[in-house]
C-alpha cells in the first residue's frame, strides 16, 4: 500500500506544481516585463538580464495619489461593512426575528445583481446627496459590495456561538449590547478578519463605481487611474505593468498576513 501511494503521491504533487506554475505566470511576466526597461513587448526577454527600477519610479510619481485614494476608500469601506455587518448578523443569528431567513436569502439574492444596474441608480440617488466625485461616497459603494457577504458569513458563525456564553454575560450584569461587544465579537474574530479582507479586496479592485461615481479627476483611485494611464502610455507597457506590480502589493500582503484567518474564518461556522 506504501509503495502504492508513493507514485501516486508524486504524481498529484507534479500535477499541482504544474497547474501553480500556470496560474503564477502572467504575475511573473507583468513583473518581469515591469523590470526591464525595453518599452517594445516583442523585444521583452524571458528573465529580466538587465533589471531597473525606472519603471516603478514613473509609476509610483504618477499613480502616487490614486494609491492613496484606493487605500482610504477601501478602508472607509472596511470600517462602514463591519459596523454595519456584525450588528445585523448577530440580531439575525440570535434575536429570532421573524422571517429571518427571507432576510437572509434576500441578502444572497442582492449579490446577484448587476453592478452597472447598481452603480446607475446609486449614481441618480448621489446626484440629490451631492456625494458624486466625493471619497465618502464612493466608501459607502463600495461598501454595499462586501455587506451582503459579510452578513451572511458572520451569521454563520455566530449561530455556532453557544448561547450559554451570552446567557452568562446577561446574568453578570451585561446588557445585550455589552455582551455583543465584549463576548460575541472578540469570539468572532476571524469571521470578522475574512469580512473585512474579502470587503477590502472588493474595494480595492473596484472599478464600476468609480468609473460611474466620478466626472472629474478629484478623485480616482488605482483603477480607474490605472486604466486612464494605459491608454495615454498603451506603448509603455514597462510602466504599465510596474503600475499593476504596485497595486497587487497591498491586496497581497493582506492575503498572505490574513491567510489563517480567512481559513479558520470561512469553516467556522461549517460545524455548529
Amino acid at each position: 500500500m506504501t509503495a502504492t501511494r508513493t507514485p501516486r503521491r508524486s504524481g498529484n504533487t507534479v500535477v499541482a506544481l504544474i497547474i501553480l506554475v500556470i496560474l503564477l505566470f502572467p504575475l511573473y511576466w507583468m513583473l518581469n516585463i515591469a523590470l526591464q526597461p525595453g518599452e517594445s513587448l516583442a523585444a521583452t526577454h524571458w528573465l529580466p538580464t538587465s533589471p531597473g527600477w525606472d519603471n516603478f519610479r514613473r509609476a509610483l510619481s504618477s499613480q502616487g495619489d490614486s494609491l492613496l485614494t484606493s487605500l482610504v476608500v477601501s478602508l472607509g469601506a472596511v470600517a462602514v461593512c463591519l459596523a454595519l455587518a456584525a450588528p445585523a448578523a448577530y440580531g439575525l443569528a440570535r434575536l429570532r426575528l421573524r422571517g429571518s431567513r427571507t432576510i437572509v436569502f434576500g441578502t444572497l439574492i442582492t449579490q446577484m445583481v448587476p453592478g452597472i444596474v447598481i452603480a446607475n441608480a446609486l449614481y441618480s440617488a448621489y446626484v440629490d446627496l451631492h456625494l458624486v466625485n466625493s471619497v465618502l461616497g464612493l466608501i459607502l459603494a463600495d461598501a454595499s459590495l462586501g455587506l451582503p457577504f459579510s452578513i451572511v458569513l458572520l451569521r454563520a458563525f455566530m449561530v455556532s456561538i453557544p448561547k450559554e456564553t451570552v446567557e452568562a454575560a446577561l446574568v453578570d450584569g451585561a446588557s445585550r449590547f455589552t455582551a455583543f461587544v465584549r463576548v460575541v465579537l472578540p469570539m468572532s474574530r476571524n469571521s470578522l478578519i475574512t469580512s473585512g479582507l474579502f470587503t477590502f479586496l472588493f474595494a480595492w479592485s473596484d472599478f464600476m463605481f468609480a468609473l460611474t461615481l466620478n466626472t472629474t479627476d478629484d478623485v480616482k483611485p488605482i483603477t480607474l487611474s490605472m486604466y486612464e494611464f494605459m491608454g495615454a502610455h498603451v506603448s509603455d507597457w514597462g510602466a504599465v505593468m510596474a503600475t499593476a506590480v504596485i497595486s497587487a502589493v497591498p491586496a497581497a500582503i493582506l492575503l498572505v498576513v490574513a491567510q489563517k484567518y480567512v481559513a479558520a474564518g470561512i469553516t467556522g461556522g461549517s460545524v455548529k
